[in-house]
């Protein structure tokens, strides 16, 4: 535990969101499911689910005269791979400089992504209230997985947004299912009067607790399921001795974890392509 952050100052925690979230992506990349490829001028995360969300560019370091060759070869590849939903990461250092430029002119958008967020694990508001039938459970194989998986693909973005349907939720339990049930990723499954209707996660990573995959199916949600499915990781995490945690919240769930004593740090912004390639 001696690699636990408790630098509070605003960089540190910057620093931790964004390296939280790539260590996560990493992680995902482990799975025998998952297509990774690290270099020091290229690194990338393909899981072939479809969503942008899913795959990713994590770290480009390239000779500016050749960028425009580099891009397409890297599109070329994904495109091998049916993969036309992912997103693509650029950061301060990030080479070269003008890479979002050259993005914007292979057909990629500007998306300003979610809106970094931390919380002292020791200062949590856990007072808010969740409905009395609500149970939640921590995944420990893959019979609870496949009752995680359900409430994750469809509240996460639906069939519309996947686009792949039982094929793109059978791909999403094969990916976490080939990473087993160890830390540092555990899943969370959230039952409301027996029925599987929410899901999270936790990941450690960074010196952090990453909370990941929030979700709720549409019917279940404004009873404050999110939160309660946020704030069981984060007990967890706390009680192994993490002082801070993270996530990454859209606009859906900003006010919740506002509501859990979440603070705004950062914007977590990329480039994505949703569609055809050029």
């Amino acid at each position: 535990m001696n690699d636990v952050l408790k630098d509070f100052s605003t960089p540190s925690l910057v620093a931790a969101i964004k390296a939280n979230l790539f260590e996560w992506y990493d992680y995902l990349g482990r799975s025998p499911q998952a297509e990774r490829y690290d270099s020091p001028e290229l690194k990338w995360v393909l899981t072939g689910i479809s969503h942008p969300f899913l795959n990713n560019v994590l770290r480009t370091q390239w000779n500016p005269d050749h960028v425009d060759a580099r891009i397409e070869e890297t599109l070329a590849h994904f495109k091998s791979r049916n993969v036309t939903r992912f997103s693509w990461w650029t950061e301060p250092g990030t080479q070269p400089a003008n890479l979002g430029e050259r993005l914007l002119a292979h057909g990629l958008t500007y998306s300003k992504g979610g809106v970094g967020m931390a919380v002292d694990l020791l200062a949590l508001n856990e007072d808010a209230a969740f409905p009395s039938g609500l149970t939640i459970e921590a995944v420990g194989d893959e019979a609870t997985l496949e009752q995680w998986v359900h409430p994750a693909f469809i509240g996460f973005g639906g069939r519309d947004s996947f686009g792949g349907g039982d094929a793109d939720e059978k791909a999403c339990f094969d990916l976490f299912a080939g990473l087993g049930f160890d830390m540092p990723l555990r899943h969370y499954v959230g039952w409301l009067d027996g029925k599987p209707v929410a899901a999270s996660q936790l990941f450690l990573g960074a010196g952090v607790a990453g909370i990941y995959w929030v979700a709720t199916v549409p019917e279940a949600r404004h009873q404050g399921i999110g939160g309660a499915l946020t704030l069981a990781p984060l007990r967890e995490a706390r009680a192994m001795g993490y002082r801070i945690a993270i996530l990454q919240a859209s606009s859906m769930g900003e006010g919740v974890y506002r509501g859990l004593g979440f603070q705004e740090y950062c914007r977590v912004s990329n480039y994505v392509l949703v569609g055809k390639m050029k």
